[in-house]
C-alpha cells in the first residue's frame, strides 16, 4: 500500500491477489462506498477542547509549585487533587481522542472500507467523553485509587473496559471487511495497541470494591508496585507511543507525498519494540524494595530499547529525505520533524535514566518531569497538532484559515517545550546533587529538605512560563481550526471506490513465505502480539507473586488499625502521594536524612502501595514518632508555621470535617479479602477501637493547648502519619 496515493502497488509480492487484484482474465468488481468523516471530526473537536483544558490545568498545577496561593484555599483545587486531573486530561482526553481521530481516519483508507459500524463509532465517541467527564467529576473530589495513570475508581475502570471492547470490535470488523489484502504496518501498531492496553488495564485495575466509589487494590506493597509500573511504563509505551508510531507511518508519507523510507525497517521496528518494551517497567523502581533480579531485567531491556525506538525515529526522518525544502516551507511538516526529534530524545533518555548510577541522582526529581514532558509535549503534542492541521482542511475542503497563525503556533510550541524542559533538567540535576551533598565533616550539607525546594523555585517559574507559551499555541490552533471549519463544509460521508477483494486462492512463487500469510491476517497478528507481550510480563510478574523469598515477611509488621486505615484513605484522597514518597533508598544520603532504608516486608499490608514517583516534599516512610502530634496538626493547618517558606498548601478542612466512619468495618472486610489478616473481633469492634485511639490523640493534643474533637479527619490523618515506619523501630527496640 502506497500511503502517499492510497493506491495498491506491488510492495510485498508480484502475485496479484497479494495486492487486492483478481487473477489475470478476471474483471475486477468495483465497490462504491463512503468513508465516515463525522466520527473523525468529532474526535478532532474533542481533542482540541480537552487539550486546551488539560494544558490549562497543567499550568495551574505548575504555578502551585511556586505560589501556594494558586491552590485557592479550596480542598477541590489543591495540587494533590488536580495533578491527577491534569495527567488524565492530557493522556486520556487529549491524546486518547487524538488516537481515535487518527485511527478512524487512516484505518478506513488503509482498508478501503468504511468503519464496521456507525453505531459502534457513536457509542465509542460518546462513551469515551462520558468517561472523561467522570474523571473530571471524581478526581477533584478525592475519589482516586492513587495509582499513577490509573487513578479512576472501579466503576469507571469497567466502563473503560467496555468502551475499549467497542473500539476493538469496530476496528477488527473494519479490518475483516477490508478491500486491501495486505495489512499496512500502521494497522499492526493499532492491533498491538488494542490488545496490550486491554491486558494492562484489566490486570492493573483488579481491586476489591468497598462502596460504589471506593476500592482497595488486589495487590499489596512490592507486588502492587511492580504491577503498577508494569502498567505505568507500558501505558506510555502502548498508549502514548505505538498508536502514534502507526499514525506516523500513515500521515508522514501523506504529508510529505513520499513513500516510507524502509518498509522492512518498519516491520523489524514493530516486533522488536513490542517485545522489548514490556520488560522495562521495573526501571521505575530502581533502588527500591523490588527484588534485585527484577530491577536488573528492567535495566537490561531498557538499554536494548534504544535500537527499535531509534529505528522508528530514523525511518520517519529519512522518509523526508529529499523533501527538506518542503519542510522549511510547511509548518505542518515542521511539527512532525520536531515531534520525531523529541521522540528520539525521550527514547534515548529513558534507557539513560535506567542506568543505576544515573537513576540514583534523577529519580524522585524534576529531571523525570522534564523527561516525561519532552515526550508528551514534543512527540504526542506536536504529532497531534500536525494531524489536526492536515486533516481538518481536507475534511472540510477549504484552505487553513491562517498559515500565519499556524507558524506562530509552531514557534510558541517549540519555545514552550524549551522553556519547560531546560529549567526542569537544571532543577532536577540540582535537586539530586543537593540531596546527596555532604560537608567535609561527613554531615549532610542540606539536612533540611526545604533548602533544596527553595533553591528550585526560579526554575519552576520558568517552567510555568513554558507551559503558558505552549497553552497559548494550542489556543491559537483551536481558533485557527474552528475558523477553518466555519469557512468550509464537512463531507460527512466521503465517496470512495475500490476493487472488491477477491476470495483467497492458493498463491504461488515468493508469496508462499509464511510471514506473507501472517501479515495479512488480523487475528494471527493479534495473537502474535499478545504472545510477544505476555512473555516478558509473565517472567517478571509470576515469580514476584509465587516465590515467597521475593517479599520476605517481617514479624513486627502488623496491619493498620481502623483509625489508621481511615487516615491512610485521607492521605490518598488529598493526593499526598503526588508530592511525598514512602521509600527510603539504600543510600547514605537518604538514611542520614530519613532513617533506616525501606524493606520489602514493611509493605505487605499496603493496598495500594504509596511509594510515590516525585519528591516535592520529603520522604515520609520514617515519619512516625519523628514529631509530636501537635507538630502535624499545625503543619496541616498552616505549613509555613512549621516550615518557613514551605510551598505546601494549608488543609484547614481536615480540622473542620467530621470523619466518615460509616464504612470502616466494610473497609476492614474488604482488606481481609485481599489478604490483610483482620480477625472477626477487630472488624466487629472497628469503630469502638477507632474512637478509643482517636480519643487518645485528641487528649494528647489538648495537653498541647489544641482543642479538636476526636471525630475530626485531622485526628485520623495524624494517626496514620505517626504509624509510618514504626514497625521496624519496634523490632529494633525489642532486639536491643
Amino acid at each position: 500500500m502506497n500511503v502517499s496515493t492510497n493506491k495498491p502497488i506491488i510492495i510485498i509480492s508480484p502475485d496479484r491477489a497479494a495486492i487486492g487484484q483478481p487473477p489475470p482474465g478476471q474483471q475486477p468488481v468495483i465497490d462504491r462506498f463512503a468513508y465516515d468523516n463525522t466520527t473523525v471530526r468529532n474526535f478532532a473537536v474533542a481533542t482540541i477542547i480537552w487539550g486546551i483544558i488539560g494544558m490549562l490545568v497543567g499550568v495551574i498545577a505548575a504555578t502551585q509549585l511556586f505560589a501556594p496561593a494558586a491552590n485557592l484555599g479550596n480542598q477541590y483545587t489543591t495540587f494533590g487533587r488536580i495533578r491527577p486531573l491534569h495527567t488524565n486530561a492530557v493522556i486520556f482526553a487529549f491524546v486518547g481522542n487524538a488516537i481515535f481521530m487518527g485511527v478512524y481516519y487512516s484505518l478506513q483508507r488503509l482498508c478501503k472500507a468504511r468503519m464496521f459500524s456507525d453505531l459502534l463509532s457513536k457509542i465509542h465517541f460518546w462513551g469515551w467523553q462520558l468517561i472523561i467527564l467522570s474523571a473530571v467529576a471524581t478526581l477533584p473530589l478525592g475519589l482516586t485509587t492513587s495509582k499513577e495513570y490509573a487513578e479512576l475508581e472501579w466503576p469507571i475502570d469497567i466502563a473503560i473496559t467496555l468502551i475499549w471492547v467497542v473500539f476493538g470490535i469496530n476496528m477488527f470488523g473494519t479490518i475483516i471487511k477490508r478491500r486491501e489484502r495486505h495489512l499496512y504496518v500502521a494497522i499492526w501498531f493499532y492491533i498491538a495497541t488494542f490488545v496490550t492496553i486491554a491486558v494492562l488495564h484489566i490486570i492493573n485495575s483488579m481491586a476489591i470494591p468497598v462502596t460504589f466509589l471506593k476500592s482497595y487494590s488486589l495487590y499489596a506493597g512490592v507486588q502492587d508496585a511492580l504491577v503498577q509500573w508494569w502498567y505505568g511504563h507500558n501505558a506510555v509505551a502502548f498508549f502514548l507511543t505505538t498508536p502514534y508510531l502507526g499514525m506516523m507511518y500513515y500521515f508522514l508519507p501523506k504529508m510529505a507525498n513520499r513513500p516510507v523510507y524502509s518498509y522492512k525497517l518498519s516491520i523489524l521496528h514493530f516486533w522488536a519494540l513490542i517485545f522489548l518494551y514490556i520488560w522495562a517497567g521495573p526501571h521505575h523502581l530502581l533502588y527500591s524494595s523490588l527484588p534485585d533480579w527484577a530491577q536488573s531485567l528492567g535495566v537490561v531491556f531498557s538499554i536494548m530499547l534504544i535500537a527499535p525506538s531509534w529505528g522508528g525515529m530514523i525511518n520517519g526522518l529519512l522518509t523526508l529525505r529529499g523533501a527538506w525544502d518542503k519542510v522549511r516551507e510547511d509548518a505542518i511538516l515542521k511539527f512532525m520533524v520536531v515531534g520525531l526529534t523529541a521522540y528520539g530524545m525521550a527514547t534515548f533518555e529513558g534507557p539513560l535514566l535506567s542506568l543505576k548510577n544515573v537513576n540514583g541522582i534523577a529519580h524522585f526529581t524534576d529531571w523525570i518531569v522534564a523527561h516525561v514532558h519532552v515526550g508528551a509535549l514534543g512527540w504526542n503534542g506536536f504529532l497531534t497538532f500536525a494531524m489536526l492541521y492536515w486533516l481538518i482542511p481536507r475534511m472540510y475542503h477549504t484552505p487553513l484559515f491562517s498559515k500565519k497563525l499556524l507558524n506562530t503556533h509552531f514557534w510558541l510550541g517549540t519555545l514552550g517545550i524549551l522553556f519547560y524542559a531546560v529549567p526542569m533538567y537544571i532543577s532536577g540535576f540540582t535537586q539530586g546533587m543537593m540531596w546527596k551533598e555532604f560537608t567535609p565533616e561527613g554531615t549532610l550539607r542540606y539536612s533540611n529538605f526545604l533548602e533544596t525546594t527553595l533553591q528550585l523555585l526560579p526554575m519552576h517559574r520558568m517552567r510555568a512560563i513554558g507551559g503558558v507559551l505552549y497553552l497559548l499555541g494550542a489556543i491559537l490552533m483551536g481558533y485557527n481550526l474552528f475558523k477553518t471549519m466555519a469557512a468550509g463544509t464537512l463531507t460527512a460521508n466521503e465517496p470512495a471506490e475500490a476493487p472488491a477483494l477477491p476470495k483467497a486462492y492458493v498463491p504461488t512463487g515468493s508469496d508462499t513465505y509464511w510471514h506473507r500469510w501472517f501479515e495479512r491476517k488480523p487475528i494471527p497478528l493479534l495473537v502474535g502480539s499478545l504472545v510477544v507481550i505476555l512473555i516478558g510480563s509473565l517472567i517478571e510478574l509470576v515469580p514476584t507473586f509465587m516465590v515467597e523469598s521475593n517479599v520476605p515477611t517481617i514479624s513486627a509488621v502488623k496491619p493498620y488499625t481502623a483509625l489508621e486505615v481511615e487516615g491512610r484513605d485521607l492521605y490518598i484522597r488529598e493526593g499526598c502521594v503526588n508530592c511525598h514518597s514512602q521509600m527510603v533508598r539504600p543510600f547514605r544520603s537518604e538514611t542520614e536524612r530519613y532513617g533506616e532504608y525501606s524493606k520489602a516486608g514493611e509493605f505487605v499490608y499496603d493496598h495500594p502501595f504509596l511509594w510515590g514517583s516525585k519528591r516535592t516534599g520529603p520522604d515520609l516512610h520514617r515519619e512516625g514518632g519523628k514529631y509530636p502530634n501537635s507538630w502535624h496538626y499545625y503543619h496541616m493547618q498552616d505549613p509555613s508555621s512549621m516550615s518557613p517558606g514551605s510551598i505546601m498548601p494549608p488543609y484547614p478542612w481536615l480540622r473542620e470535617q467530621k470523619l466518615d466512619v460509616s464504612n470502616t468495618a466494610d473497609k476492614l472486610k474488604a482488606l481481609r479479602k485481599v489478604g490483610v489478616p483482620y480477625e472477626d473481633v477487630a472488624i466487629q469492634y472497628a469503630n469502638v477501637d477507632l474512637q478509643k485511639q482517636a480519643g487518645g490523640i485528641s487528649s494528647q493534643l489538648a495537653k498541647d493547648g489544641i482543642k479538636v474533637q476526636p471525630d475530626r479527619e485531622i485526628v485520623a490523618l495524624i494517626a496514620y502519619l505517626q504509624r509510618l515506619g514504626t514497625d521496624i523501630k519496634k523490632m529494633e527496640t525489642v532486639n536491643k
